[in-house]
């Protein structure tokens, strides 16, 4: 288990900052509209599309209005915001079956841009044994149930996936946890899609991404004093 360092920091920039409930009404309000208006599953429009973004949208929102403390927190900010919108990109392109390949290069961007902008220090490269014990068989199980044409450009974006997972835990904080759950998020739709209809799939896949994106937008909100070993 990760520890703080020693000592309390001091000073009136040494604490997480941390937004009003105001500021995640938008995002609460949008993920309710979405679990109220879209489930039981209604055929693809722009206006389902639209309830499916708004949540993350609102995270892009959240994060413009509450800049983070510390140097590099605006930096840190803008890169995530870019990875939220390529994830709104590819919630838009996967309504649609026809662009589920889309969704997933948006969703690879995403998760690049994500990896870039957790950093890599500290390094930590233990945690790629844990993260390859859990990824490598679960994706190798899956490329059995994958159509020809969607094992290379699913494979890459496991990987990309896999890095981000490293990058995030490395980072600690919220970042972890949004991490894990965004992990979870795409293990369930992959699963749901590919191999076997999970009763409630959509509720736990949408849940467990909204809450992922989440907490990863907080990230850019705690104090660079604040990080973990």
């Amino acid at each position: 288990m990760d520890v703080q360092k020693a000592g309390r920091p001091h000073g009136p920039h040494s604490s997480a900052h941390q937004p009003h409930l105001g500021s995640l009404s938008p995002f609460l309000l949008t993920c309710t509209a979405y679990f109220l208006l879209w489930i039981p599953e209604d055929p693809p429009s722009w206006v389902g599309a639209l309830v499916k973004c708004l949540p993350v949208l609102s995270l892009v929102g959240l994060l413009r209005a509450n800049p983070g403390p510390g140097p590099g927190s605006r930096s840190y900010s803008l890169r995530l915001q870019a990875a939220l919108l390529f994830s709104a990109l590819g919630d838009a392109f996967l309504i649609w079956p026809d662009l589920f390949l889309h969704g997933a290069m948006a969703f690879g961007v995403a998760q690049l841009l994500y990896t870039s902008t957790f950093g890599f220090s500290p390094l930590r490269p233990g945690l790629l044994v844990p993260v390859a014990l859990a990824s490598l068989p679960y994706s190798g199980l899956l490329l059995r149930h994958l159509p020809p044409d969607l094992v290379l450009p699913l494979s890459a974006y496991a990987l990309a996936l896999s890095a981000m997972l490293w990058r995030g835990l490395a980072r600690g904080g919220s970042a972890r946890w949004g991490a894990l759950l965004f992990a979870a998020s795409d293990c369930l739709l992959s699963w749901h899609t590919f191999v076997r209809p999970l009763a409630h799939g959509r509720l736990l896949i949408m849940a467990t991404y909204y809450a992922a994106q989440l907490l990863i937008a907080l990230s850019a909100l705690q104090s660079p004093k604040l990080k973990t070993h």
